[in-house]
């Protein structure tokens, strides 16, 4: 009797759970109500299964329990039971596989005048390239990807030259208009996965798949790697933004195009310099840094990573922390730069300083620290110079206190949190494996030692 009630609580408490359970699916945002459905009668369908099964061996217990004056009345064969049972098992799999077939019949039917966007994928970023004012994309090829093409557009396509890229891991997109998600990864299987909109689909190396959906509502909503590519799979986080058409043309005018970024003139070192008078007074006449007025070295940084820096600092999304105390001393210096072009000169100026290294002044077990360096590598590269295209600065050689300081932001959250600093955001997810200053001091012990 005991068996048979443990099976009944069993079978109640799971249909219970699963009606009052506060984890349930997220609040829909696209059209995919159907994918819904699908799950609502699978649910069903394994629901009353998983009851009847539970409740039937409960009074098989019972009724077949041992007793001393009956025997059991064995049966080799039941073909009426047999009949009952392929029938609605057969009935039970066509409920929960004819519903999925129909809408998968829609999922790979793209509507005509749906907005092609394509997602590049790779160890541990997202990033977008969209059709310019003529509607095209232009062609890509693996073999043309580099630090300053890294979707691999080919040049000679006239196709290509209006396309925008979007660098950031957010992605914008128009509110009740089709959106055709186009699906590449440089390096490993990933997987495009956001839950309020419904939208999954694998990533294949060497291949292009594709997906895609209408949004109902205006909103963010985070955008997950849902397949496990590696060890640093947790941080490789992005944001899908739903806004009003306006919103959304402003937000596409804002991004550059192919053409702009290879046609781009680099900062001006020469103008740059003059801007950098104020700075020396604190990082150095040659970017050396200054340990006791607490400004780290700039030199050897690549110009691309400090001008966003600075660029973060003047709109308020760094250096804003109550407990960033350096930062909001920086804060006001970058508001002294008036507008992009001087950011891109001073950077350009700094970029071009003596590479000298700052003396080592972490210490800590290297062994240990090159387990924990081996996340960083994929993004900051595994000699810790930086990679342009994973937007990751360069480490090796840079001031480690300084560094230090920045991961123990990083992983208390006073840095990392503005919206617009989603590189921080990410920044954030994998200095918190760092649990405590010993762990930081390893890794930099590493780093040094490179």
């Amino acid at each position: 009797m005991a068996i048979a009630l443990a099976l009944v609580v069993l079978a109640l408490g799971s249909v219970l759970f699963h009606f009052l359970s506060p984890w349930y699916f997220t609040p829909i945002a696209s059209n995919w109500g159907a994918i819904d459905t699908t799950i609502g009668i699978t649910f069903w369908v394994t629901g009353v299964v998983f009851v009847a099964v539970n409740v039937f061996m409960a009074w098989a217990v019972v009724r077949y329990r041992h007793r001393h004056d009956s025997r059991a009345d064995y049966q080799p064969e039941n073909k009426k039971l047999e009949w009952w049972l392929l029938v609605l098992t057969a009935g039970g799999v066509a409920a929960m596989l004819a519903p999925g077939l129909l809408v998968w019949a829609d999922v790979i039917h793209v509507p005509r005048d749906a907005r092609v966007v394509e997602v590049m994928a790779q160890q541990w970023n997202w990033s977008y390239r969209l059709p310019g004012k003529d509607g095209k994309l232009g062609t890509v090829n693996a073999r043309l990807v580099s630090e300053s093409n890294p979707f691999g557009l080919n040049p000679a396509d006239p196709n290509g030259r209006d396309d925008i890229l979007a660098a950031s891991p957010e992605l914008h997109v128009p509110l009740g208009q089709p959106v055709k998600l186009v699906l590449r990864s440089k390096d490993v299987l990933h997987n495009f996965g956001v839950a309020e909109l419904r939208v999954k689909m694998d990533m294949v190396p060497g291949q292009v798949t594709y997906a895609w959906f209408t949004p109902t509502r205006t909103g963010s909503f985070d955008l997950l790697c849902e397949e496990l590519c590696g060890i640093g799979h947790f941080a490789m986080r992005g944001r899908v933004v739903v806004d009003e058409p306006a919103a959304y043309e402003a937000w596409l005018n804002r991004q550059p195009t192919f053409a702009q970024a290879a046609d781009r003139a680099p900062g001006d070192a020469v103008a740059g310099k003059t801007l950098y008078a104020s700075c020396a007074a604190c990082h150095g006449a040659k970017g050396e840094g200054n340990m006791a007025l607490n400004a780290p070295r700039l030199g050897g940084q690549p110009a691309w990573y400090l001008e966003r820096q600075l660029h973060l600092f003047r709109a308020g999304a760094r250096g804003t922390h109550e407990k960033d105390t350096f930062g909001k001393m920086m804060a006001p210096m970058a508001a002294t730069l008036p507008d992009e072009k001087a950011l891109a000169d001073v950077s350009a100026y700094i970029a071009s300083l003596p590479d000298t290294p700052a003396a080592p002044t972490m210490k800590g077990d290297i062994e240990k620290g090159r387990r924990y360096y081996a996340t960083c590598a994929a993004c900051h590269g595994a000699d810790g110079r930086g990679i342009a295209a994973t937007q990751a600065p360069r480490l090796q050689g840079m001031s480690d206190w300084y560094l230090a300081r920045q991961l123990q932001h990083f992983r208390d959250g006073v840095r990392g949190g503005h919206p617009q600093d989603i590189h921080g955001a990410q920044m954030g997810l994998v200095a918190g494996m760092l649990s405590d200053d010993a762990a930081i001091g390893d890794t930099l012990a590493y780093i040094n030692s490179r």
